[in-house]
């Protein structure tokens, strides 16, 4: 059980209120992260987007001894979006580049983000260009985890089939923006990892850890897949977040992970409110057995009364 970023973070302020420097910010995220509990981290999107992906990878791996993840924009919205004219076939040889890059330099994880995936709907013909270049993007890979995340809206109407491309080792599914993806999640085949995102980025609003906890223990029970590739993640735009609020949901992602590891029993119903007694109970560890029924004695036998010889029937 894992817990990492779907989103970006908000450039942390500096400690003694003067400018900055991009990289002792993204140094900033990366120990935000880590003292959290997440893994796999990531340079929180503040590289710039113009330099080459491996080198942001490169710079935010060599600040940290845990798993570094890469993410990049999926072809889909690439290619709907795009305003310059780039044929699809363009758009899919320029993201190849980039993982190659990547590999080059040892990333083991990239992450495909597809933002427009919500909106195929039931569009025959934009079902199959989505398929098409996920397929063409993944073909002949080795030795890389791609994982495809699905962000923005409910991609479900597109079909598992469209959105469960063969080539990813796993998926990501924004669960607050479109709820339905859990009719994605639960298809994905067991052997493929699953992250819930599940933890919103509305400033107020944080889900509480039995409804977080809830999320992993059933992407878990889906298609035998098991805790181990089950993952929590955000939801939604991290990035407008004021730090310490971003700081604070990071925790709550990293503590959630960790009670998601403890087996059923008192150190994890300690920590979780009493009133979440549910269906979830058993997922959630509130696993104390029910009193002993107090097995009833058996009546007493009546002694029918004692009879003298007077009494007695002549």
């Amino acid at each position: 059980m894992f817990a990492t970023l779907l989103s970006g973070l908000p450039a942390p302020p500096s400690a003694d209120g003067r400018p900055t420097t991009r990289e002792a910010e993204i140094e900033a995220v990366i120990r935000a992260q880590e003292e959290a509990g997440l893994e796999p981290i990531t340079d929180g999107r503040l590289s710039s987007p113009e330099t080459p992906a491996a080198e942001r990878w490169r710079f935010a791996a060599g600040l940290t001894a845990r798993a570094v993840k890469a993410s990049l924009p999926g072809p889909y919205t690439l290619a709907i979006r795009d305003r310059g004219g780039e044929t699809d076939a363009a758009v899919v040889e320029r993201l190849r580049r980039e993982i190659e890059a990547l590999a080059a330099v040892g990333c083991p994880l990239i992450e495909i983000e597809e933002a427009e995936a919500h909106s195929i709907g039931d569009d025959a013909t934009a079902r199959a260009r989505f398929r098409d270049l996920h397929a063409r993007l993944t073909k002949g890979y080795e030795g890389i985890h791609l994982s495809l995340s699905i962000v923005g809206g409910s991609a479900d109407v597109a079909g598992a089939e469209t959105i469960l491309v063969p080539g990813y080792s796993s998926f990501a599914f924004d669960l607050i923006a479109g709820p339905d993806n859990w009719r994605l999640a639960v298809r994905a085949p067991g052997d493929r990892g699953v992250i819930a995102g599940a933890l919103s980025a509305q400033e107020q609003a944080d889900e509480p850890k039995e409804i977080l906890l809830w999320a992993a223990h059933y992407a878990a029970s889906t298609r035998g897949r098991g805790i181990v590739r089950v993952g929590l993640g955000s939801a939604g735009d991290y990035e407008r977040l004021p730090w310490d609020v971003a700081l604070r949901k990071l925790r709550l992602l990293g503590e959630t992970a960790r009670l998601a590891t403890l087996p059923p029993g008192p150190e994890l119903s300690r920590q979780l409110d009493p009133r979440a007694v549910s269906i979830r109970t058993a997922a959630l560890g509130h696993d104390a057995p029910p009193p002993p029924k107090r097995r009833r004695a058996p009546p007493k036998r009546r002694r029918p009364p004692a009879t003298s010889s007077e009494d007695a029937p002549e």
